[in-house]
């Protein structure tokens, strides 16, 4: 149940850090204005707290981890909202980061 919440916890991380960046870039990138901007700041607070609901208490671990998630998670952000095609470096690259995740949040510690 503790890897099911850590996952839980990296996925709303990765929808309120990814989301808030692309608010953010909205706002300013594509002239969407302030409401824009704003709300992407309040999704990018939003991303720090959850990060702290993680179960795992090494702040370094936790955040170098979300790290491979992050990067995935971009990837499949571009893929749904902008219609971003990644190529099979893209896919390996995101695959490498997520195995990544795995070793560090998952592996087996004395």
């Amino acid at each position: 149940m503790t890897i099911l919440r850590s996952l839980v916890l990296f996925a709303l991380a990765a929808l309120a850090e990814i989301g808030g960046a692309w608010l953010v870039w909205q706002g300013v990138r594509e002239h969407r204005g302030a409401l824009w901007i704003g709300a992407g700041v309040i999704a990018l607070g939003l991303y720090g707290f959850v990060a702290t609901l993680q179960p795992d208490a090494h702040f370094g671990r936790i955040l170098a981890a979300y790290g491979g998630v992050f990067v995935a998670g971009s990837l499949a952000w571009g893929i749904v909202v902008d219609g971003f095609r990644p190529d099979r470096w893209d896919v390996a690259g995101a695959i490498v980061c997520l195995i990544g995740v795995a070793v560090i949040m998952y592996a087996p510690r004395g």
